[in-house]
């Protein structure tokens, strides 16, 4: 006969259940749950109450995250697991995680769209969720800890030809799908208990009240919509998350091709009197249910709601017992775990009132005195101390060098990260100094443009300037726009019968600064003509 306590832990509560395993019968020994402020001392007292100082204790995962990833069927062990390996550290590549922070497990089931190809359902957490549940129950013996999303399938009757889908409204939700008696698909809500038990808290000031009025809470049909608003005020902080995640399972339900036939409802929100009929509205051809542990009976004495209650907690004790997925264990198997039965020591302890007690199973066969069988059985705990400490201090070993590993993974992909960053700073460096330059380009490319836009005009408004101071005898033979100067510099060539003329148009070409720094040559008698060059800059 073998034992497991069962935990389910979420914030403020606790639900267990100490089950049983006989042979192929399994019969649940004790349940409850309890509300804390102290997680540490509920656990003890949950400890203490049900007797369980001896007996391995099984946990639930606590954040956990599910991806999906398709894989050929025909791969073997070693790359199949390889292959979900690199899925996963891409995963982690596009979200910016990094993958040695995380403890992974996964499961296979058929993939209904491909028959070439398996669905793995990979499992991630990390490693610092693990040890904080581990630092709860550090004074006991876990056995297990596993996701509630797959555990949660070990108290339903799972027929052949049957395919179901489980919603365990806890403080969160999750919707585990069943087909061919394998679990298909673990989704994750937001939406639970949690959202509507602070709600009333808020109001009652006491989490076991909230309970007992969810506990108490009836949710009418279509027919009794009047009583319900009359009878219980609560119903306004329960009837919206339910609806929410009802709606959601409805989604969940029309997008997947696979035919169901059957809802259960499990979780703490199961509690709500006539919450199987309110989902039963949502659903024409699916039958809707409460989900009671398989092999409990109805009993006089307890009440088979009662049990619903803390099917999370069943769900996980089972676990310890061997149930359900083997390879979602999230709990490293220790030395001692890893030791032959021949060399673990039974260790019997009272409770914290008690004074320890060991007992140790060690026998010899012999016609010997006393005192030789005294000697032999010391040899005996020397030669298995010996071995404990080989074991220990193989162990330890081993766990340093992982963690060395583990510490140049890290500090390898550190590296390779800072390398990358500092690659990207010299790629902005240079394209911060291509920009630049472009820039300084574009700066001088407009400065041009806005220079020959200026001569463009300027040279039409000379020859307007011109035209007006120009003396009737002076004619002008030639205008020239040199390229000295940026271009700005005019040089006219003018002739005229009479020196007087020409000089005349000089000055005025000064005077009204129609030119600037105006000089001119001698004037040169050519024939009848008297011929000159006028220079100057356009102002």
């Amino acid at each position: 006969m073998s034992s497991c306590l069962g935990l389910y832990i979420e914030n403020n509560v606790i639900k267990y259940a100490k089950v049983t395993k006989e042979r192929e019968a399994l019969k649940i020994e004790s349940f409850g749950i309890k509300f804390y402020e102290k997680v540490g001392d509920a656990i003890s007292q949950i400890v203490s109450e049900t007797f369980s100082y001896n007996i391995p204790i099984s946990i639930n995962l606590s954040e956990e995250i599910y991806n999906y990833f398709s894989m050929f069927s025909l791969l073997n062990k070693n790359d199949l697991k390889k292959a979900i390996d690199t899925e996963f550290e891409s995963y982690c590549y596009e979200k910016k995680l990094n993958k040695n922070a995380f403890e992974t497990r996964f499961a296979l089931s058929n993939d209904l769209d491909d028959r070439d190809k398996l669905k793995v359902i990979h499992v991630s957490t990390n490693k610092s969720s693990i040890t904080k549940l581990l630092q709860l129950v550090n004074d006991y013996k876990v056995s297990t800890i596993t996701p509630i999303g797959t555990a949660i399938a070990n108290v339903a009757s799972i027929n052949p030809k049957e395919n179901m889908i489980i919603v365990n409204i806890e403080e969160g939700t999750t919707i585990t799908s069943i087909v061919n008696q394998k679990i298909y698909n673990v989704d994750k809500l937001e939406e639970g208990s949690g959202e509507i038990l602070s709600k009333i808290v808020s109001k009652e000031n006491s989490y076991s009240k909230a309970y007992e009025i969810c506990k108490n809470s009836t949710i009418y049909t279509m027919e009794g919509k009047e009583l319900q608003d009359e009878q219980n005020e609560y119903l306004d902080y329960i009837m919206p998350t339910l609806y929410k995640i009802v709606t959601k399972v409805q989604e969940y339900v029309a997008n997947l091709t696979i035919k169901f036939d059957k809802i259960y409802i499990t979780g703490i929100m199961s509690v709500v009197n006539n919450i199987d009929l309110y989902f039963q509205e949502f659903f024409q051809t699916e039958r809707c249910e409460i989900l009671k542990p398989y092999f409990v009976s109805e009993n006089i004495k307890i009440n088979i709601k009662d049990y619903i209650e803390v099917n999370s907690a069943i769900a996980i004790a089972m676990q310890g017992l061997g149930y359900g997925i083997k390879n979602m264990n999230f709990k490293k198997p220790s030395l001692v775990d890893q030791l032959p039965d021949w060399l673990k020591i039974d260790v019997s302890l009272g409770n914290k009132n008690q004074k320890e007690k060991k007992k140790i199973n060690f026998s010899l066969s012999g016609k010997f005195d006393a005192t030789e069988r005294w000697l032999l059985r010391g040899a005996a705990g020397v030669l298995m101390l010996t071995l404990l400490y080989s074991g220990f201090a193989f162990y330890l070993d081993t766990k340093i060098n992982e963690k060395i590993e583990e510490a140049e993974e890290v500090s390898s992909y550190t590296d390779t990260q800072i390398a990358a960053v500092e690659s990207d700073i010299s790629k902005i460096d240079e394209k911060a100094n291509k920009y630049k330059e472009m820039e300084e380009e574009l700066i001088n490319i407009n400065a041009e443009i806005q220079n020959n836009l200026s001569l463009k005009g300027s040279i039409p408004n000379l020859l307007m300037k011109i035209m007006t101071v120009i003396p009737k005898d002076v004619q002008i033979t030639e205008i020239e726009n040199t390229t000295d100067n940026e271009s700005r510099h005019i040089v006219i060539r003018a002739q005229s019968r009479y020196y007087d003329e020409l000089g005349y148009f000089k000055a005025k070409l000064k005077e009204d600064q129609i030119l600037t720094n105006v000089v001119s040559t001698q004037g040169e008698k050519q024939g009848e003509f008297v011929k000159i060059v006028i220079e100057g800059d356009l102002p």
